[in-house]
Parts: C-alpha cells; sequence; structure tokens
C-alpha cells in the first residue's frame, strides 16, 4: 500500500487498469487480464501442443530502441540522496566518530627509509597522483620524523596505483585481532537466496579520517616532499601491512 500511494497509483476496478506516475509526472500503465482475448494470443497449453507437434516456434523480446542507455541519476534512490552517490569524493570526509588509529608497541622509535628510485614516466605520474591528493585534503606536508617509501602497482587497466610501502611501520604496529569471515561461511548463509546486490564503494578508504596524534605515522617520502595522510591510505588495508609481494609488485631496491 506505502509503494502504492508514493507511486499515486490510480486502481480502476471496471477498466481493470492501473495507472501510475513516476517522480517526472509521466504516467505508466497496467492492464488487467480481459475475459475477450485478441485473436493473435492463444494459451501456454495451446502452444505447448504445438511446439510438440513440431510446429516452428520463435521467441521474441521487443525492446524500445529510442530510448538511450539507462543512467545512474535514472534510478529514484541515486536521485534522492546525491550527495550519497557522488562521481568522486569531493574532499577530506567530515569528523566522525569512528576514526582509524595506529597502535604501535611500546617503546617504537620512529621509522624513516630513503625513496625508492622511480622512471621517469613514474615520476611524473606521481607528481600528478600528489597534486591530486593535495588539492582534495587528502594528504598535507609534513615534518614527521616517519617516512615510509612510494612505488607504483599496475592496475588491469593499465593505469598506476600509487601505493606506500608501509612493512616497516606494520611490523611494529599492534595488530587487529577481529576475526574475519570465512568465504565459504558466507556462500552457506547465501545457499536458497534467489536475489543478490553488491555495493562497490568507491574510494572507500578516503572516506575514513586517521586519529590526529597517528597522522605523523602515515608520513612517506617523495622526491617532490615529504606528506602525511589525512585519511586512511590504500596501502595499510590492503598492501603495505602485508606482503608487497602478494599483491603483485615485484621490484628491486637500489
Amino acid at each position: 500500500m506505502d509503494w502504492l500511494t508514493a507511486h499515486r497509483a490510480n486502481v480502476d476496478c471496471f477498466r481493470k487498469e492501473v495507472v501510475l506516475r513516476n517522480s517526472e509526472g509521466a504516467e505508466i500503465v497496467f492492464v488487467g487480464e480481459r475475459r475477450v482475448l485478441p485473436s493473435c494470443v492463444i494459451s501456454a497449453i495451446k502452444a505447448s501442443k504445438l511446439v510438440q507437434k513440431g510446429y516452428p516456434t520463435y521467441l521474441a523480446y521487443v525492446i524500445d530502441t529510442s530510448k538511450g542507455e539507462p543512467k545512474l541519476e535514472d534510478v529514484p534512490i541515486v536521485s534522492e540522496f546525491p550527495d550519497v552517490f557522488p562521481d568522486d569524493l569531493p574532499g577530506i570526509p567530515p569528523n566522525r566518530e569512528l576514526e582509524f588509529p595506529i597502535d604501535l608497541l611500546p617503546g617504537t622509535a620512529p621509522i624513516s627509509i630513503p625513496p625508492y628510485r622511480m622512471a621517469p614516466a613514474e615520476l611524473k605520474e606521481l607528481k600528478a597522483q600528489l597534486q591530486d591528493l593535495v588539492d582534495k585534503g587528502f594528504i598535507r606536508p609534513s615534518i614527521s620524523p616517519w617516512g615510509a617509501p612510494v612505488l607504483f602497482v599496475k592496475k588491469k587497466d593499465g593505469t598506476l596505483r600509487l601505493c606506500i610501502d608501509y612493512r616497516q611501520l606494520n611490523r611494529v604496529t599492534i595488530k587487529n585481532k577481529y576475526p574475519l569471515p570465512r568465504i565459504d561461511d558466507l556462500f552457506d548463509q547465501l545457499r536458497g537466496a534467489m536475489v543478490f546486490s553488491k555495493i562497490d564503494l568507491r574510494s572507500g578508504y578516503y572516506q575514513l579520517r586517521i586519529k590526529e596524534q597517528d597522522v605523523p605515522k602515515t608520513a612517506f617520502r617523495t622526491r617532490y616532499g615529504h606528506y602525511e595522510f589525512l585519511v586512511m591510505p590504500f596501502a595499510p588495508m590492503m598492501g603495505s601491512f602485508g606482503d608487497p609481494a602478494k599483491a603483485g609488485i615485484s621490484r628491486k631496491v637500489p
């Protein structure tokens, strides 16, 4: 009933019609079954008998070629909350109750590693990505005694992903022992389900701030300056807190 109310449904019992209206005011008419069927329509039972007798059968799917490809903005829930589905993150996220901490082992001293060598093409890409991160407020110049090197990992589409080598920081970090879910257990929970949904969180790491007192620990060194992250970088969760070799990184460091 709430769904019919939201779409301003008009039910005509005599004509067996239901008229719905979308957000733009366009009408969609659903016509119910009538007693007098058109001569071009046959019952499913008769169609099945004709198929069994060997009559040629064709399956046609009618589409409206005048309409273009559906856009994300055409989805009602997306148009209702445009701030939740932006094309790109406009800047640093607001302060929230949950922040990303980096807890170190007692007595840990700052660790600083010289930057890795890069090819000219990588240096050009590094400068562009650093400027983009600075413009969005994700990183800022740093004077922290900490410093990790950076490197690039090629994506499937051929572009380069900037990764920070936080392996040394990882060795002195108190690990989170929260148990990760098993994939096979998740599949068992989905057994028997008919409808599934998937949400791909774009730039999810950049939507979580780092605790202010832990920001200096994220510092990294480049040829173009010393920076630190104000938001959770990609590397601590995916590559740097593990083994870069397992992430497809193969690099000789001079």
